[in-house]
């Protein structure tokens, strides 16, 4: 073959790197891009995948069962009350922890391979061990008899069930977060803990003016991502109280699960799920937009 022929067949072909991005693209397309459109679809039909004869078109009357569904509102104040809850409690205990691990203290490595443990498990099995810790015959009751307090059920009680579920939330994810804070603490320049010192400024006003400045970036991080994760709150109210007593710990993803997979209301299921999509984005935006400012003072501060 001829070296201008050459040339010519390998102009007709994908550019080294759109043919590395295809595979990528295509896997994007197919579990992003489409589920995302087709369940916009959904929104606007009352559809059944075991009988889609008899799909129709409905309209917005799926966004108008909103404001008239209790179950929908009730799920919504909670996972709402969940989310203001766990994600400044988890942060600001990780953020302590973290302060707690930079001491240079013997066994400091096993301490923070125990605290970030609970971030490899699987949430199931978390999960299943705190039911039988909350359990009326578990360890927690156990000790609180033995103390002459008196046991309690956790989770079958309204006004414990959701509180028990955000401690053990809290507790799951405060070890990732504080290990995430304590990488953050390597990246502050010493120059400005020698200047606070010089200065005669305590182990607060430092932390005050020096160190959480700087980690203000770090934390909008690990709030906007504890935040996108509260909101889709699932495995741990499926296994330990689906979603009662009494609709007390049901949460918009689990009543969204409901919905689509034993109710087979595919269309008011895909609306549910662009409100905990709309509002993951709301909170998560807020979040950034405060951060604006601290960005530009971490940067001088540098």
């Amino acid at each position: 073959m001829e070296p201008t022929r050459i040339i010519q067949t390998k102009r007709r072909g994908l550019p080294p790197p759109l043919m590395f991005l295809l595979p990528w693209a295509v896997v994007y397309a197919a579990f992003f891009v489409f589920p995302f459109v087709f369940s916009f679809l959904l929104s606007f039909l009352s559809y059944n995948p075991l009988s889609t004869q008899e799909t129709s078109w409905t309209g917005i009357s799926n966004f108008s069962r909103l404001f008239e569904d209790p179950d929908f509102q009730q799920a919504l104040r909670n996972t709402l009350l969940f989310v203001i809850v766990t994600v400044p409690l988890t942060t600001a205990a990780a953020l302590g922890l973290a302060l707690l691990l930079r001491e240079r203290v013997p066994g400091r490595d096993l301490f923070k391979a125990g605290f970030f443990l609970p971030s490899i498990l699987s949430m199931v099995v978390i999960s299943l061990l705190f039911k039988l810790f909350y359990a009326p015959t578990g360890a927690l009751n156990g000790a609180l008899t033995t103390i002459g307090l008196g046991g309690h059920p956790w989770l079958t009680d309204p006004r414990t069930a959701l509180p028990a579920i955000m401690l053990m939330d809290v507790w799951a994810a405060v070890g990732y977060y504080a290990v995430i804070f304590f990488a953050a603490f390597t990246s502050i320049p010493d120059e400005l803990y020698e200047a606070a010192s010089l200065e005669g400024s305590g182990t607060w006003s430092t932390f005050r003016y020096v160190t959480f400045p700087m980690l203000k970036p770090v934390i909008g991080f690990v709030v906007v991502i504890n935040t996108i994760r509260s909101f889709q709150i699932f495995i741990e109210v499926f296994v330990m109280t689906q979603g009662g007593p009494l609709g007390s710990t049901n949460t918009l993803v689990l009543y969204l699960y409901e919905t689509a997979f034993r109710k087979l209301d595919y269309g008011y299921a895909s609306v549910i799920a662009y409100v905990v999509f709309l509002l993951s984005g709301v909170f998560s935006i807020f979040a950034i937009r405060r951060l604006k400012p601290s960005y530009t003072a971490a940067k001088k501060a540098v």
